[in-house]
């Protein structure tokens, strides 16, 4: 069953190794272990790479939605698992039909949808998708894979 969440920003960077100006996760609202996640990302002008991505006309990078969703799928890796160890890092290792649908641009919330439909041996797959008020803004399966460094 769909658990209703909150997972702040704090217990995300427990999860994850990124940290800004690269983590593209603030909040968790929905958790089912090894089933699903629904996460937040609030995307604001103040985000560095807006500078340089259209300048007069800012657009969200479809690769950074594409690394805001593998990330959400992290988070919903590492707490099914309950911890990631010290020396473990969950990397993005594939892509299949990435579609974009509609721009992200400041002031969008994204919703970041992220199910997961296969896991064996350390790689997980699943379905991902970003919506902006109810309208996808891309989708994509995605691929992490567990790794010891």
């Amino acid at each position: 069953m769909t658990e209703a969440v909150t997972i702040d920003v704090r217990e995300i960077m427990r999860h994850l190794p990124h940290r800004y100006p690269f983590l593209l996760v603030d909040r968790v609202t929905e958790f089912e272990p090894n089933v699903r996640i629904k996460a937040l990302k609030n995307v604001t002008i103040n985000e560095p790479f807006f500078v340089g991505h259209f300048g007069d006309y800012p657009v969200m990078p479809g690769v950074l939605i594409i690394e805001a969703l593998a990330q959400a799928a992290g988070v919903l890796s590492i707490k099914s698992v309950g911890e990631r160890k010290e020396n473990e890092l969950y990397f993005f290792v594939g892509i299949d039909n990435a579609r974009f649908k509609r721009q992200v641009v400041p002031g969008d919330q994204l919703v970041l949808e992220v199910e997961q439909i296969a896991s064996k041996r350390g790689i997980a797959k699943y379905n991902a998708r970003a919506l902006v008020d109810g309208q996808v803004a891309c989708e994509a399966q995605i691929m992490c894979a567990k790794r010891e460094v």
